[in-house]
């Protein structure tokens, strides 16, 4: 892999400014970067990207593992994120990686990694089964493994991050331990595989060596790469922390930590420091934009100067706290491999809700979820950019 240094940045120059973009978008999903350039440029040119039918830029975020993560292509992250370059607002809808989809019988999770594993597909199934979801034309697609995530927030020094609830995880997976035999025989691994199959037992009590225990005590906390991927992806935590939805709201804490660590180390101004962002970034990225629109990108976030950034997620909801949500959690079936799955409220397959809900937000309007449906009021006029 070649390495890129202020010595080459005359050749080099006009090779970055095409490929700030994918900085500017992977950020989008997991580092924060779209909302560094939103605050930071002004811009009156002409951008001439894809929009979909409501005016807005449809974009597909994912984050995969990647590597020699078990399921590498398996999308852990899935954010629906709509432009509004008129009334100057972002929406980002996350959407559950166990939402379940009849006609690629599995997760949503597993459209990218099915469509890559079909002539190299992932971009094109992962788009037209969330755009089904979702109701919406997606016009761009950016996928960004973990070790981009991690290596960035390493290179920025560590970030500090706002943890609003004690988090712990008593079921994190280890790296490269997904498989261990935890000193049972190839019967009793059979065995027990066998009962998790069925839930009559539980993974984490039949091979405890797979997993460890994270914990993020409340408060300000300093974390490294690893650490804030820690946060971000944890999926089994005590104390509300377990749904996606509190998910969600961690990965928002982490993207304004990282906001706030790249504003004040200046890295849009230091070329050198440019320079190691591309090179962690360029070799973990996929994306269907083509290098003709990359341009039109730059230009998009610099107009979009104060943009309101607004976050949803398409959950179950909580009924601690009297909040509903679009999607049920079935009893495991047969029929679905007696996986842990979500579907929509509505039914199985009937993602009409989903459909509504959406519109509603790329709208912009003020949508509440009720028994009945969507309830919808127009949002206040957007604010001026500074």
């Amino acid at each position: 892999m070649a390495v890129l240094t202020h010595k080459n940045f005359p050749r080099l120059s006009k090779m970055l400014k095409k490929n700030k973009v994918l900085i500017i978008i992977a950020g989008v999903i997991l580092l924060g970067f779209a909302a560094f350039f939103l605050d930071k440029f002004v811009i009156n040119k002409r951008i001439d990207l894809k929009k979909s039918q409501t005016g807005n830029i449809n974009i597909l975020l994912l984050g995969i593992g990647g590597g020699t993560h078990e399921g590498p292509d398996l999308s852990d992250t899935i954010i629906f994120a709509s432009i509004n370059p008129s009334r100057n607002r972002a929406n980002l809808i996350s959407i559950p990686r166990d939402l379940w989809i009849s006609y690629i019988s599995g997760k949503i999770n597993q459209a990218y990694s099915l469509g890559q594993e079909k002539n190299k597909q992932g971009i094109l199934l992962s788009r037209a089964v969330v755009g089904k979801v979702v109701g919406q034309t997606i016009d761009y697609v950016i996928v960004v493994d973990f070790s981009a995530f991690v290596k960035l927030v390493d290179y920025l020094g560590g970030v500090d991050v706002n943890v609003a609830r004690t988090l712990d995880d008593y079921a994190y997976p280890i790296e490269g331990r997904q498989r261990d035999a935890c000193g049972h025989t190839e019967d009793e691994i059979a065995s027990l595989s066998a009962q998790i199959a069925t839930s009559s037992a539980q993974e984490l009590e039949a091979f405890p060596c797979r997993y460890k225990h994270i914990h993020f005590a409340k408060g300000t906390i300093h974390m490294n790469g690893e650490g804030a991927l820690e946060f971000s992806r944890s999926r089994h935590g005590v104390n509300g922390e377990g749904s996606d939805f509190a998910r969600s709201a961690r990965q928002q804490e982490v993207i304004a930590a990282i906001k706030t660590k790249t504003l004040s180390l200046g890295i849009i101004l230091n070329p050198i420091k440019v320079f190691g962002v591309f090179n962690i970034l360029r070799d973990n990225i996929n994306t269907n934009i083509q290098v003709s629109e990359f341009d039109d990108f730059i230009n998009l976030a610099q107009k979009m100067q104060g943009a309101k950034i607004s976050n949803y997620v398409i959950d179950f909801g909580d009924q601690g706290i009297g909040r509903l949500g679009l999607l049920s959690q079935p009893l495991p079936t047969a029929d679905k491999g007696f996986q842990s799955i979500l579907i929509p409220r509505v039914g199985d397959g009937n993602f009409s809700e989903i459909h509504d809900y959406v519109a509603c937000i790329v709208g912009d309007h003020l949508c509440e979820i009720s028994d009945d449906g969507i309830i919808k009021d127009p949002l206040p006029p957007p604010s001026k950019a500074k």
